[in-house]
């Protein structure tokens, strides 16, 4: 993404289930960069058993720092989760015309991951009451936080 014409990178932890877990903004996207956040991310949620990445270089590099090399799987389709998470964080980045400050945009990014996950639900694994059911406990849970 571009912060006054500028290119910046959001990185995304993303669990098995689509659930965002951490973004981070960065203006790099190197060995450095993905060291950093991998730390920030295994240091808040633990060492996962397996990390699904895109065929970067730098992840297998900051991998192998963290002596965890061998838990990196790279394929075609292993990090669709974390490639499909950031598409209704896109569309609302597009609808708010961009960003003019690296700090505003991980205040959203941040605030925008907590409330997708709070109303993503798996649509294709229940049924259409079941889903409506939930869908509509989570927004009166919204709602009962918002009023305090």
């Amino acid at each position: 993404m571009k912060i006054n014409g500028k290119r910046h990178y959001l990185w995304r932890a993303v669990d098995h289930e689509g659930e965002v877990l951490q973004s981070f903004v960065m203006k790099t996207r190197d060995q450095k960069a993905a060291l950093k956040f991998l730390k920030k991310a295994m240091r808040r949620h633990g060492q996962p058993e397996v990390i699904a990445t895109e065929r970067l270089r730098s992840y297998g590099a900051a991998l192998k720092e963290l002596g965890a090399d061998d838990r990196q799987k790279t394929g075609r389709w292993l990090n669709n989760r974390a490639e499909n998470s950031h598409l209704a964080f896109r569309r609302r980045e597009r609808a708010m015309l961009q960003f003019r400050r690296m700090r505003s945009l991980q205040k959203f990014a941040a605030v925008h991951v907590s409330v997708s996950n709070h109303f993503n639900q798996e649509r294709s694994l229940s049924t259409r009451h079941l889903f409506k059911a939930n869908r509509t406990a989570a927004l009166a849970e919204w709602r009962r936080f918002c009023s305090a």
